[in-house]
């Protein structure tokens, strides 16, 4: 996420810290590219409730073209 301050929507903490999520089988691919490996998802997450703030790509290449 960009610098500016989160502020959690479900229980106002402004504590996040970021996760991975997928290996292997559990990353995300392209539904037409069948042989390809992935990419894990980057979670930023509220640290006080569990709150889920962002979801990013962590290697957005490998969904291209």
């Amino acid at each position: 996420m960009s610098d500016q301050t989160l502020t959690c929507k479900a229980c106002g903490s402004t504590s996040f810290a970021v996760g991975e999520l997928g290996h292997g089988y559990a990353n995300i691919r392209p539904v037409n590219k069948r042989m390809t490996t992935g990419s894990p998802l980057l979670l930023t997450y509220c640290q006080d409730c569990g709150e889920i703030a962002s979801m990013k790509v962590k290697e957005i290449g490998k969904l291209k073209n």
